[in-house]
C-alpha cells in the first residue's frame, strides 16, 4: 500500500509582495493519499511593528478582525519557522524525495518560503499541487465552484482547500469530460482517444 503523504502550507502574510512584505502566520496540515490529516500545526510569526505598520488597508482590516494580528507579538520568528518546517519533513517524509507542497495558489506561498525560509526552500521539490488549477477547470468550464468561508487564517484556509479538492475529486464524472470536450471544440478526445479523427487530421497535413 503506498504511504503517498501530501504537505499542506498556508502563509498569511502582510501583503503580496516578497522583497516588502513579510510573514504574519504559518500552518501546516499533513495528509494521506486519502486526505485524512495525519499531522496539523499552527503559529503565528513575530514582526515588529515598523513592518506592521507598512501593510495595506486591506491586510489591517481583515488581519484585525480575524485575529491575527493581536497573535503576532507572541510569534515565532521566521528562523524558527524555518527550522520547524524542516522538522515536520523529516518526520513525515522520506530524506530522499523532495518535499511536493499543496495549497490553494500555492505559488504565492512559494514565493515567500524561497524569499524568507531557505531551509525548507531546499527541501521542497519543483512540483506544487495547486487547488486552484482545479478550481479553474470546475468553475470556467462546468460552471461549478466550492463556496468557501475566507477566514484568511491559515490552518482554517488549509482546512478549505483539503475540502476543496475533496470536493473536486468526488463530483467528477463522465458527462463532465464530455462536457469539458465540448467547452474546448475537441480538444481532449483528439489529445487522448478519438484515434480515427485523429489520424484524419494527420494524413490531412
Amino acid at each position: 500500500m503506498s504511504k503517498r503523504r501530501f504537505y499542506w502550507i498556508d502563509l498569511e502574510m502582510t501583503g503580496l509582495d516578497p522583497v516588502n512584505d513579510r510573514i504574519l502566520e504559518a500552518a501546516v496540515i499533513v495528509t494521506n493519499k486519502r486526505l485524512e490529516p495525519i499531522f496539523e500545526w499552527e503559529t503565528p510569526v513575530f514582526q515588529n511593528t515598523e513592518v506592521l505598520g507598512k501593510m495595506n488597508d486591506w491586510c489591517k482590516h481583515h488581519h484585525a478582525v480575524s485575529g491575527l494580528i493581536d497573535r503576532v507579538p507572541d510569534g515565532i520568528t521566521e528562523a524558527l519557522l524555518d527550522e520547524r518546517l524542516c522538522e515536520i519533513a523529516q518526520v513525515h517524509f522520506k530524506k530522499k524525495n523532495p518535499v511536493v507542497i499543496c495549497g490553494n495558489s500555492i505559488s504565492q506561498d512559494r514565493k515567500f518560503i524561497d524569499a524568507y525560509l531557505p531551509l525548507f526552500a531546499s527541501r521542497l521539490h519543483y512540483r506544487m499541487l495547486d487547488v486552484s488549477s482545479f478550481k479553474i477547470v470546475f468553475r470556467e468550464m462546468l460552471g461549478r465552484e466550492f463556496k468557501k468561508n475566507n477566514t484568511h487564517r491559515a490552518l482554517d484556509d488549509i482546512r478549505e482547500s483539503i475540502a476543496e479538492l475533496k470536493y473536486y475529486m468526488s463530483s467528477i464524472n463522465p458527462s463532465d469530460l464530455a462536457l469539458i470536450n465540448n467547452e474546448t471544440e475537441g480538444l481532449f478526445t483528439d489529445a487522448t482517444g478519438d484515434s480515427a479523427s485523429a489520424s484524419g487530421k494527420a494524413n490531412a497535413l
